[in-house]
């Protein structure tokens, strides 16, 4: 029971690194403890403990699920946990490793390379990485992305907890090793903002509207009309503080996911808001929608460039759909089962191409909501040229009215949104529905905010960029050289575990039956007594 309880706890410290609490070295202390619950179990008794630890971690992390549903509150925290019960019995298996501080960590890389890819194209959220936006392992974004920095994590984790494993000389070396592990990134140089290819602008002033929603929870789009026409509002009280000089006047104007939730290109009161709004500023905007199509029972979550002269043009569509929200698999076995899904009437069908869009003179990389946690959408969208990272997302559905904004789904976007700014070298916009929007600088630095459930505007001039930092040059080799090395400690652990079985089978063997037949001589035949 002790134990149980401590893998409980391990797993609150692994949350308590994620907003709203934000205490990143918690993480590196969870990642810790795990190997020391784990300690001298069986594979089969990791297990149990490692889905301890993800429900302990699991169960807060996604408490934003209960405006939606209870049940798919639970149902999402115990499929998460299940990788952690994976992982538990592989870390009890790499920990008979003399090297298991190394292998450990490249299990947590193994564990979120899995469940990031699978099923339904997995599920990224929470990774070690997207806990450290205030610490120093951040930093080692701009040099492997996201699998380097929760690399780091847990590898600082795992040295920790052989320190309180070794008490001699040895642990005392893997403790100055932590501490190198935490500070060497502060000498990682970031790129410098700005830098741009020869006559292109280096900055653009760029204004985002969080025009807000007028009710909550799935059925807030109920009045889908009401919602951009408060867009179309707050997009008027841009233009005129523009006029009476009392913002800078921008080049390109962002909406959020699901501003518009008709297809503005056919529905002709959402093309009137729109035209409206694109004609008061006067500039190109990026509109989040939902548009029609491609069958009859199907939409599309999109981004569309909106000129002020011409109307809709090139168009991105969100790739990676979240199931159960977006789509619904099986659809005719659980619509009967959870009577929430009947609240999603048609599936939305995935986009194919990188969300890399002209606005005007800014080309920008566009990720839409649930994206921003992907690392091939996000990096296909910067090296395809983007050169200002769009994060539009819409999260009335998971906050609750009066919440500050630093918790919940909203701030941990925002978190991720900020590693994936020192990844790429680039600005960040977060286009938000109802909260948070901000503007985020190639540093990671959140240079403004908005607050949730009231409209907002955020305008200002933020840099330009064409260089690509080693993360989005080397892509997703860090991923998966990581993810191959966790295998073959994994297949090392079990062939050493294997012999390590027949040695003692053979010495059990050597101790119970004799070396050679004894002697006979001088015994009596049997027939002579």
């Amino acid at each position: 029971m002790l134990r149980c309880a401590a893998a409980i706890v391990a797993g609150i410290a692994l949350w308590t690194a994620f907003p709203p609490l934000n205490w990143w070295p918690a993480e590196i202390v969870g990642v810790a403890a795990v190997p020391l619950v784990l300690r001298g179990r069986s594979v089969r008794s990791g297990a149990r403990l490692g889905m301890l630890v993800g429900l302990g971690m699991w169960v807060p992390t996604v408490s934003f699920l209960q405006p939606i549903g209870i049940d798919a509150w639970v149902v999402l925290a115990l499929l998460e946990s299940l990788w952690f019960a994976l992982m538990g019995g592989a870390l009890v298996l790499v920990g008979r490793l003399r090297w298991w501080p190394l292998a450990s960590a490249l299990v947590w890389v193994g564990q979120e390379f899995l469940r990031s890819r699978w099923p339904f194209d997995g599920f990224p959220w929470a990774r070690l990485a997207f806990s450290q936006a205030d610490g120093p392992l951040v930093r080692l974004a701009a040099l492997g992305g996201a699998p380097l920095v929760s690399f780091a994590v847990a590898l600082a984790g795992a040295l920790l907890a052989y320190v309180a494993v070794r008490r001699e000389r040895r642990a005392m070396t893997a403790l100055a090793a932590v501490a190198l592990v935490v500070l060497a990134p502060l000498a990682v140089r970031l790129p410098t903002a700005g830098t741009a290819r020869d006559g292109a602008p280096s900055s653009a002033v760029v204004a985002a509207v969080q025009g807000n929603v007028p009710r909550l929870g799935l059925e807030e789009f109920a009045q889908r009309h009401a919602v951009t026409q408060d867009h179309l509002e707050e997009t008027r009280r841009l233009a005129a503080d523009v006029a009476a000089g009392r913002r800078p006047a921008p080049q390109i104007v962002i909406w959020p996911e699901n501003a518009s939730d008709f297809d503005p290109r056919t529905d002709p009161v959402a093309r009137a808001q729109v035209d409206a709004a694109s004609a008061a500023v006067g500039v190109p905007m990026l509109i989040g929608a939902v548009i029609d199509g491609p069958g009859p029972d199907h939409v599309q979550n999109a981004a569309i460039v909106w000129s002020p002269t011409d109307g809709p043009g090139q168009l991105y569509v969100k790739r990676h759909l979240v199931p159960f929200g977006e789509y619904l698999p099986f659809r005719s076995v659980l619509s009967k089962l959870v009577s929430e899904f009947s609240l999603i009437p048609k599936d939305f069908v995935p986009g194919h191409r990188p969300g890399t869009l002209q606005v005007g003179a800014v080309r920008v990389a566009d990720a839409i909501c649930f994206e921003v946690a992907d690392d091939a959408v996000v990096r296909q969208a910067v090296t395809g040229g983007g050169r200002l990272l769009v994060v539009q997302t819409n999260n009335a559905s998971y906050e609750h009215r009066g919440d500050s904004g630093y918790g919940g789904e909203t701030a941990q976007q925002l978190s991720i949104s900020r590693l994936r700014a020192i990844e790429s070298g680039r600005a960040v916009v977060v286009a938000a529905t109802s909260g948070v929007s901000a503007m985020i600088a190639p540093n990671g630095a959140v240079l403004a905010r908005t607050g949730v459930f009231r409209p907002g505007l955020l305008d200002m001039r933020l840099p330009l960029r064409d260089p690509l930092t080693v993360a989005d040059r080397v892509g997703a080799w860090p991923d998966w050289i990581l993810s191959g090395a966790a295998l073959l400690a994994l297949v090392l652990a079990w062939l050493q575990t294997r012999r390590q079985q027949a040695a003692g089978s053979l010495d059990v063997e050597s101790r119970v039956m004799p070396t050679s037949e004894p002697s006979t001589a001088g015994a009596t035949p049997p027939s002579a007594r």
